[in-house]
Protein backbone atom coordinates (compact mmCIF):
# COMPACT_ATOMS: atom_id res chain seq x y z
CA UNK A 1 0.00 0.00 0.00
CA UNK A 2 1.63 3.30 -0.82
CA UNK A 3 1.86 6.40 1.40
CA UNK A 4 -0.51 8.45 1.66
CA UNK A 5 0.71 10.87 4.89
CA UNK A 6 4.02 11.92 5.33
CA UNK A 7 4.98 12.67 9.74
CA UNK A 8 7.00 16.26 10.03
CA UNK A 9 10.34 14.48 10.17
CA UNK A 10 9.64 12.97 6.91
CA UNK A 11 8.72 15.84 5.01
CA UNK A 12 11.74 17.52 6.73
CA UNK A 13 14.12 14.46 5.38
CA UNK A 14 12.54 14.81 1.85
CA UNK A 15 13.08 18.74 1.78
CA UNK A 16 16.68 18.44 3.76
CA UNK A 17 15.25 21.13 5.87
CA UNK A 18 14.80 21.05 9.74
CA UNK A 19 11.20 20.14 11.81
CA UNK A 20 11.90 23.56 13.27
CA UNK A 21 11.88 25.42 9.91
CA UNK A 22 8.28 23.22 9.65
CA UNK A 23 7.02 24.55 12.20
CA UNK A 24 8.04 27.83 11.80
CA UNK A 25 6.47 28.11 8.31
CA UNK A 26 3.54 26.19 9.35
CA UNK A 27 2.95 29.08 12.11
CA UNK A 28 3.93 31.72 9.28
CA UNK A 29 0.91 30.00 6.83
CA UNK A 30 3.69 28.76 4.50
CA UNK A 31 4.50 25.54 2.68
CA UNK A 32 1.75 22.84 2.19
CA UNK A 33 -1.67 22.36 4.04
CA UNK A 34 -1.40 19.65 6.80
CA UNK A 35 -3.39 17.59 8.92
CA UNK A 36 -3.62 17.85 12.68
CA UNK A 37 -4.80 14.83 14.15
CA UNK A 38 -4.72 13.90 17.76
CA UNK A 39 -1.64 16.38 18.35
CA UNK A 40 -0.02 14.81 14.95
CA UNK A 41 0.80 16.66 12.43
CA UNK A 42 0.35 14.75 8.66
CA UNK A 43 0.72 15.90 5.21
CA UNK A 44 -0.61 14.43 2.50
CA UNK A 45 1.24 13.59 -0.31
CA UNK A 46 -0.77 14.61 -3.10
CA UNK A 47 -1.08 18.74 -1.15
CA UNK A 48 3.17 18.05 -0.74
CA UNK A 49 3.45 17.28 -4.68
CA UNK A 50 0.67 19.46 -5.39
CA UNK A 51 2.72 22.63 -3.48
CA UNK A 52 6.32 21.58 -4.58
CA UNK A 53 4.58 21.71 -8.27
CA UNK A 54 3.55 25.41 -7.92
CA UNK A 55 7.12 26.08 -6.65
CA UNK A 56 8.29 25.10 -9.80
CA UNK A 57 10.39 28.74 -10.99
CA UNK A 58 12.19 28.44 -15.07
CA UNK A 59 14.10 31.46 -13.42
CA UNK A 60 14.14 34.32 -10.58
CA UNK A 61 10.67 36.19 -12.32
CA UNK A 62 9.40 33.26 -14.17
CA UNK A 63 7.34 30.45 -12.41
CA UNK A 64 6.66 27.10 -14.30
CA UNK A 65 3.04 26.75 -16.15
CA UNK A 66 1.13 24.00 -14.15
CA UNK A 67 2.28 20.74 -15.22
CA UNK A 68 5.34 21.72 -15.59
CA UNK A 69 5.69 21.54 -19.72
CA UNK A 70 8.27 23.81 -21.18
Amino acid sequence: MPVKHLNQGQLADRWDVSEATLERWRSAGIGPVYLKLQGRVLYRVEDVEAFEAASLHRSTSERVAAGGAA
